[in-house]
Parts: C-alpha cells; sequence; structure tokens
C-alpha cells in the first residue's frame, strides 16, 4: 500500500529497527542517484555511522560512470561513511545488458555479506510497479508476478527493501527538504531498454487513468506471492513423496511416482525442485521440453534437458536433475598416481583416496597406479561377484548412468585392472579385514 507523501526515517525504518539493531554489519547499496542517496540520509538518523558502509558498483557502461564515483566518495565523506567500491565487468549472456549489469551487482553483494549482514537497496514503488509490469509481459508466472521482496537471504545475509511503500515522488521531495544532491544516470531516458520504456512512456499513462495504479499493483504483487509460496509448499510435500536421491552429480526422484500426479502438479514440480538445491527455476519451455522428451522416453534412451548451471536427464526410470555436467576428457593418455594426493583428471574431476582399513583398495606396496580409460575389451570380477564379465556388461549391471561411462577412470596396477571408479575394487584387489586400504573417491567437478 502507498503512502501518502512525506517520507520520514521513522515510517520508512520503524519495522526494520530490529534487524538493523542485531546485523553484524550494514551495506547501504549506493549508486549516488536519489534512491540510494535518500535511503542513506534516512538510514543514518537511526544507525550511527560507524555501523554503515556504502557499497558502489562501477559498472564501467556510463561514460560519466568515473564522475558518479567521484560524486560518491564524496558524499560518504561528508558523511563519515565507510565506502566500498568495486569495479565488475559486464558481460552479455543473451539475456540483455541490463540483466547482465544486475547480475554482476548480486555477484559482488553476495561476496560481500557476512553471516548476520545485512545489505540495504532503495527500491521504490514505481520500481516494484515497473518489475511487475515487465514480468507481466514476458509472460511471468506468479514467481515473476509477486515482483522485488521487501526481504531475502542472500549470500551469508539478507537483503531488505525498506522504500517499496513509497513513490519517487515521495522521495524527491524529502530529498528537496533535506538539500540532498544526487547523480542522474543518463540512460533513464532511454527507451531502447524495456524498463526505460514502461518507466517513461506507458506507467505515466496508467497513472492518468488510474491515480492508484502503484497500490493496485503492489496488491497483486501480494496476492502473486503467496500463490507462489502455496506452490512451493506443495512442491515440497510431493518431492517428499517421490523418493527423492542423492546422486553423483546431482538428484533424481522416481519417475513412475512422478507420473502418477497430474500434469499440473509434474510441471509444479520441476519449477520448485531445482531451488531446493540453489539452482535456477526452469522456464516454461524448458519444463515442457521435459515432459514431452524426458518423462515420455524410451527405455534406452538417453534423453538430455539443458538449461543454465543444469541438466535434466533420464535413467533407471529415475528423473535426474544434475549441477554437475558430466564432461569427456580432454585427452585420454595414461597418468600416474600414487594416491598420496588427489589427481585432477583432464575433464576437471578428481580422484582422491582416502585411509581406510579393512575397505577399499588393497596397498600393500607404494608402486603407483595408472590411470586410464575405456578403450573397449576391458574385463574385471568385482570383488564378491561369482565371475567376470566385460566393463560394458558391468556396467550395465552396476546400473552406472550412460552420462557417466566415457568419463569413468580405470585404475591398473601394470596391466592388471584392479578398480573401476569409486564403483568397485577387482578381486584380489580388495584390503582384507584389519589391512590397511585407500578408499577412492571420485569427484566430477562443480560447475
Amino acid at each position: 500500500m502507498t503512502k501518502p507523501l512525506g517520507i520520514d526515517a521513522g515510517s520508512a525504518l520503524a519495522a526494520w529497527q530490529p534487524q538493523l539493531r542485531e546485523a553484524s554489519e550494514i551495506f547501504v547499496g549506493l549508486s549516488g542517484g536519489l534512491d540510494s542517496v535518500v535511503l542513506l540520509n534516512l538510514l543514518l538518523k537511526t544507525v550511527p555511522a560507524k555501523r554503515v558502509s556504502a557499497l558502489h558498483i562501477h559498472h564501467g557502461l556510463s561514460p560519466n560512470a568515473d564522475h558518479w564515483q567521484a560524486a560518491v566518495v564524496s558524499h560518504c565523506e561528508k558523511l563519515g561513511v565507510r565506502l566500498h567500491v568495486e569495479q565488475v565487468e559486464v558481460r552479455e549472456s543473451g539475456e540483455g545488458l541490463e540483466a547482465a549489469a544486475r547480475k554482476a551487482r548480486y555477484e559482488v553483494f553476495e561476496r560481500m555479506l557476512q553471516p548476520s549482514g545485512l545489505l540495504v537497496l532503495g527500491h521504490h514503488a514505481d520500481d516494484q510497479v515497473e518489475t511487475v509490469l515487465y514480468h507481466l509481459l514476458r509472460g511471468s508466472g506468479t514467481k515473476g508476478l509477486s515482483g522485488m521482496p521487501a526481504q531475502r537471504s542472500l549470500g551469508g545475509g539478507c537483503l531488505i527493501r525498506p522504500l517499496l511503500q513509497w513513490r519517487k515522488a515521495d522521495l524527491k521531495l524529502y530529498a528537496e527538504a533535506q538539500g540532498l544532491s544526487w547523480v542522474e544516470d543518463e540512460s533513464n531516458a532511454q527507451d531502447q531498454y524495456d524498463r526505460n520504456f514502461l518507466r517513461n512512456q506507458v506507467i505515466p499513462v496508467i497513472a492518468q487513468r488510474w491515480p492508484d495504479y502503484d497500490r493496485s499493483v503492489q496488491l497483486s504483487a501480494q496476492l502473486s506471492g503467496d500463490a507462489e509460496l502455496l506452490a512451493e509448499e506443495l512442491a515440497n510435500i510431493d518431492i517428499a513423496q517421490l523418493q527423492p536421491r542423492r546422486e553423483r552429480g546431482g538428484w533424481s526422484i522416481d519417475i513412475g511416482l512422478l507420473s502418477a500426479l497430474s500434469g499440473r502438479r509434474q510441471r509444479n514440480i520441476m519449477r520448485h525442485w531445482p531451488a531446493l538445491h540453489n539452482l535456477p527455476m526452469p522456464g516454461y519451455k524448458t519444463i515442457d521440453e521435459i515432459t514431452d522428451s524426458l518423462l515420455t522416453a524410451r527405455q534406452d534412451a538417453n534423453p538430455l534437458v539443458t538449461q543454465p548451471s543444469a541438466q535434466w536427464r533420464r535413467f533407471n526410470e529415475r528423473l535426474y536433475l544434475l549441477s554437475i555436467m558430466p564432461l569427456s576428457p580432454e585427452t585420454k593418455e595414461d597418468l600416474q598416481w600414487d594416491l598420496a594426493e588427489s589427481l585432477e583428471l583432464s575433464d576437471g574431476s578428481y580422484l582422491i583416496a582416502e585411509q581406510s582399513l579393512g575397505e577399499g583398495l588393497s596397498v600393500v606396496d607404494k608402486e603407483p597406479l595408472t590411470v586410464r580409460y575405456r578403450q573397449g575389451g576391458e574385463r574385471c570380477k568385482p570383488e564378491g561377484r561369482g565371475h567376470s564379465n566385460s566393463l560394458k556388461k558391468l556396467l550395465l549391471e552396476y546400473r552406472v548412468e550412460p552420462w557417466w561411462r566415457d568419463s569413468l577412470p580405470l585404475l591398473y596396477r601394470g596391466e592388471t585392472l584392479v578398480a573401476v571408479g569409486d564403483y568397485w575394487v577387482c578381486e584380489g584387489w580388495q584390503a582384507k579385514p584389519g589391512q590397511p586400504g585407500k578408499k577412492i573417491l571420485w569427484q566430477p567437478n562443480s560447475l
């Protein structure tokens, strides 16, 4: 709900005082613009300056970026506030310059925040309306339509936006009354950016017709947020019933149990499952591809759906969500490994040997092992198995996922295969009860 004109520190920050008092550190995102300058001024009326640090991100996108930084430095010196300036390199990744700049900013924010730290940002009601409309026109669901949260976890701490209930006009009146100065970002007038177009061309027209537009949009955002939380709760309940399992490089759930649910609940699970593991939520096109390509795939198929930072696969009647991408080794040359230290392989994965007793690989001497990859024709008899078989058939029997098989390290003593990754030790090479051994761990490279 939008407050009447006339913002003040008491009304703006009253609800946040407990968090401000308990925070181990307080950062204020300070661009030098109106919003952040007003926020810092309000904050210093309730919190001692020695507890506050300003954080300025120099994106290098504007010819005036150095001028903005100088203005921020001068402003903080006058107020006696510590300032941390971070220069970032903005790299476009297909989502546009605005999104790339935002990603660069938040990477810094996340890195800077320590446990129990607080980051305070100056987004206001106009920003919230702009965000909701932007997501609406992109076809977003309830998560996008809920807008920016007033509070969320970030890194080891928490991000808060205490000014979301006030319009920019409120902030400008306050700044003028306090005699504050700020810098203007010239790019705000460039309508080729979607958000600027909404801000400069669309929202003023809406405001003429519906003066309380921001109140209505924020109410819709709140209702969308409630709906999103309910969908998340249902997804968590459903996932718990799908026999979730930790896997190499990710997680899996039972496809048979998943398929027994309605299509709506299946899609809800796919939207929220990645978030349980700090992975980005897939878009609706990705979810449709998972439904069409993975859930209905043949038993012997090895389908794959990719999204940023994650892969979706199917094997052995389970749906896999992988945060670590299987890679083929760049080179398949033999490597020597003495087991004393971890060994990095050409695909970025690691072999680690942990001390053990009565389990793992027998190490009666210190002769190094040779690490090789599958070439075809390998045979092995796993410890405790009745007879030997080809490695190809053993991988099927042990249900090793197809996407790991090409990068699976094989451990040899001379020309004898003694262990297959960390899946099994071949007969005759297993540490006997009471005998020192080495437990092999194969750790795929994380993104």
